[in-house]
């Protein structure tokens, strides 16, 4: 049976419909500040929901059915129409006329990776600076919808785990489930960056940088409107915890949120996932926290005037790059790679932890981590008791070999996909701290690097050819690798 390709441009023509949608919310911001790009974010809407309505015209007969071959080809090629077209805001407006450059930037945001080639955010007119946040938001609540309701329906990345926790699929066909679980999710996640927003504005902040830097939070991206990013408001204290708080939420299950919402916190703290994650932060923030306020030797200058004698500043600034990095958001308060040698290492380790699965963090994910160590921890006994059935066990139930295998499958491809995208960036002239640091920030949609790509530089050094790595490795990291992968092997095109 072949392809149901009518689906899938049908789909690919509602997409495209609901991002010239946003890009019509960004336009108005334009006109609201006169900031002369009204007219070119305007025209990049209109063909892009032209472009849309031509696709769903055309296949507005298509059966209704996504089956899991339509499925892999619509999330991969989804997240590439919408970098394609979300791309034509800035290469419309001048603001960044080479299309490697606005592929990079658009990519980037969709993948919430926030990654950046601008060298001077701030000079950019503010629609175009309010479009670069929607598509953090945009690909931060598509991945919410594609955790929770499509990767499970997949039998992606051990999804699976928390399928059973949130209403989803339960065949080939997209069950009407999923439509209520978006709905859910989307009430919380608009909710919370409405939160943000509130708060950030009486904490300080413009309205239009509250508003920006709420949809990077929640999505865990990381683009702000500022050249020297959250340090800008290093004299903030106040600004800076609140954007810790949301981007703590943003890294968690949304699930969970769910449940916080409906008062069922129990489900909350019996979560293995959860109090990992909470630990886990809380571990790397007093180790962060000491080393800064011991032994950092952070140069004083006109973006990081910090006084690293005082322990709240140590804690503060520890906590934050911690989260950052953690939540794959990658907000910046200071250059951790001039902390010491120990915590360029040690924030470099971080960019392969992840947060939690179901949240719009990027990496590995803490789930994946805590069954590869339980499973490891028992092969100790296995070896001792041959004969003995030992399961691996989480949130006190028993975890099929398929879905441990699946995430070893994953873990070992992740690293494997590190070690290439090294090799390649090596190849294209990247120094080795540069390559190993682009390499794992991109594919774990970080942002901020080692080297030449550093949290206080940008991606803009980048050759071309390296720009385009970067970005895939982004769709992979963003999208678990067998999403994408899955689709360059030979035997997926084959007539089944």
């Amino acid at each position: 049976m072949g392809l149901n390709t009518r689906i899938i441009v049908h789909i690919m023509g509602l997409l495209l419909l609901c991002n010239g949608s946003f890009m019509l919310l960004a336009a108005f911001a334009s006109g609201i500040y006169k900031d002369g790009a009204t007219l070119d974010i305007t025209l990049a809407a209109i063909v892009t929901m032209l472009f849309g309505v031509m696709a769903m015209f055309y296949t507005r007969g298509h059966k209704k059915v996504v089956k899991r071959k339509e499925g892999y080809i619509i999330v991969t090629l989804g997240w590439i129409v919408m970098s394609l077209s979300g791309a034509l805001p800035y290469i419309f407006s001048g603001a960044i006329p080479s299309v490697t450059n606005a592929f990079f930037e658009t990519i980037s945001g969709y993948t919430t990776t926030g990654a950046s080639i601008l060298d001077d955010i701030a000079s950019l007119p503010k629609g175009i600076l309010l479009w670069r946040s929607l598509t953090h938001w945009i690909g931060g609540m598509g991945i919410i919808v594609l955790a929770i309701a499509i990767l499970p329906l997949l039998g992606i990345g051990g999804m699976q785990l928390f399928a059973a926790e949130a209403p989803g699929p339960g065949g080939d066909k997209l069950h009407p489930r999923i439509t209520d679980t978006a709905k859910r999710l989307w009430l919380i996640y608009v909710g919370y960056t409405v939160a943000e927003t509130l708060l950030l504005k009486l904490a300080g902040m413009s309205f239009f940088d509250a508003i920006n830097h709420s949809l990077a939070t929640l999505s865990t991206g990381g683009f702000s409107t500022k050249n020297a990013s959250i340090a800008h408001w290093n004299h903030e204290p106040l600004i800076q915890y609140i954007i810790i708080l949301f981007m703590f939420l943003a890294g968690s299950n949304f699930v969970l949120s769910y449940f916080a919402f409906t008062g069922k916190v129990q489900r909350i703290i019996r979560d293995e996932e959860f109090k990992y994650y909470f630990g886990f932060i809380a571990v790397f923030t007093i180790i962060a926290s000491l080393v800064v306020f011991h032994k950092a030797q952070v140069p004083v200058s006109e973006f990081y005037p910090m006084v690293w004698g005082e322990a709240e500043s140590a804690f503060r600034h520890g906590l934050f790059q911690v989260i950052a990095v953690v939540t794959t958001t990658g907000f910046v308060t200071a250059d951790f790679t001039g902390w010491t040698p120990f915590l360029t290492v040690f924030f470099f380790g971080l960019m392969f932890l992840g947060g939690s699965a179901g949240s719009t963090a990027g990496g590995i994910k803490v789930m994946r981590h805590l069954l590869i160590i339980k499973n490891g921890l028992l092969e100790f006994k296995r070896t001792l008791h041959t004969n003995a059935i030992i399961p691996v066990r989480y949130n006190d139930k028993t975890v099929s070999e398929h879905i441990v295998y699946n995430i070893i499958a994953f873990f070992v491809l992740y690293m494997l996909l590190f070690i290439v995208g090294s090799l390649v960036l090596g190849f294209l002239g990247l120094d080795f701290i540069s390559a190993i640091g682009g390499s794992a920030s991109s594919l774990g949609n970080v942002g901020p690097a080692l080297g030449s790509l550093n949290p206080v530089s940008n991606y803009n050094s980048l050759p071309d050819g390296g720009k385009w790595w970067c970005a895939f490795l982004m769709l992979l990291g963003r999208l678990e690798l067998f999403t994408v992968l899955i689709i360059l092997t030979p035997y997926f095109w084959k007539k089944t």
